[in-house]
Formats: structure tokens, C-alpha cells, sequence
């Protein structure tokens, strides 16, 4: 799905153990020049099991109503495996800056899942930043490699 750069529609989400960093991080992603719009799944007072708030905020990705996704639970590992399980959506668990930038620039993945419990609020933000501010080229070589994936994805739904 082809991102404006300058109108990111972002979607925001976490558990009992992701809520704090989410309000947290929404506040700094809606200033970011390229966020148009953000939505926040998961962080009312009643917080539901971490698959169902992945599911939610991964068929928004794969539904076209979101670009991007942020998922924060402990250590944003499940996070990632139930977002994975939609199909169209690639998500990972990054905690660091190299990985983050691959996860767009190499992987074209649309969620990024980070764990409260294993990094600080001041790197939350900075990965952010950066997650944001990169961009996935389908001229690349890893296109292919994305190709790949997908092709496979659908080989394996329709079984």
C-alpha cells in the first residue's frame, strides 16, 4: 500500500503492560510531520487480552484504514505473533535502531512492536522517531524478498 509521506494514518495500541508507554508515544507520534491521523486500540479502562488488541489494530493495517502500527506489551514479542497472524501484515520486535530501519527499509513490515518492559521511554521514542521516518523503496532489491513472503502467504491461505 503506497504511504504519502506526508499523511500517515498511524495506529497505536497496547496491553496492561504496554498502556503507559501508548498514550505516551501517541502524543509524540501525532507531532510528527508525517502522522495525518492516529488511533489508539486497546488503552480504555478495560484492557482485553493482547491477541485481540493485535488482531484489531493489525486488520487496520491490512484493511487499508491504517499504514502503520505501533504495539507496545511487555516485551513485544506476542504482540508480533498475534499481528502476524493477519494476513497482509508484516510486524516485528525491534529494540534497536539498525533493526528498526530494516524492518522498513528491507522487510517493508507496517507494525513495529516494542516491549515496555525491555526498553527505556527515551529509546521507545527515539525507535520511533526513526520507524517514522523510514520508508520501505519497491524498486530495492529486498522487493523481492518481499515478493516472496507475500506470494507464499497466499499460497498458504488457500489450502
Amino acid at each position: 500500500m503506497p504511504e504519502s509521506p506526508e499523511s500517515l494514518r498511524i495506529v497505536v495500541a497496547g496491553d496492561r503492560a504496554g498502556a503507559a508507554y501508548a498514550h505516551t508515544l501517541s502524543d509524540h507520534i501525532a507531532a510528527h510531520p508525517r502522522v495525518g491521523s492516529l488511533v489508539q486500540v486497546g488503552l480504555g479502562e478495560e484492557t482485553p487480552p493482547y491477541p485481540y488488541i493485535a488482531f484489531a489494530a493489525a486488520q487496520l493495517i491490512a484493511s487499508g484504514h491504517a499504514e502503520r502500527a505501533l504495539l507496545i506489551c511487555h516485551t513485544g514479542l506476542g504482540m508480533a505473533i498475534a499481528a502476524n497472524k493477519v494476513r497482509g501484515v508484516r510486524a516485528v520486535t525491534a529494540h534497536d535502531p539498525l533493526s528498526v530501519e530494516h524492518a522498513l527499509t528491507h522487510n517493508d513490515a507496517q507494525v513495529l512492536c516494542l516491549g515496555a518492559g525491555v526498553v527505556g521511554l527515551a529509546l521507545a521514542r527515539d525507535l520511533t522517531g526513526q520507524w517514522l521516518n523510514h520508508t520501505f523503496d519497491p524498486a530495492s532489491r529486498a522487493a523481492a524478498k518481499v515478493a516472496l513472503i507475500t506470494a507464499h502467504e497466499h499460497r498458504s491461505a488457500h489450502r
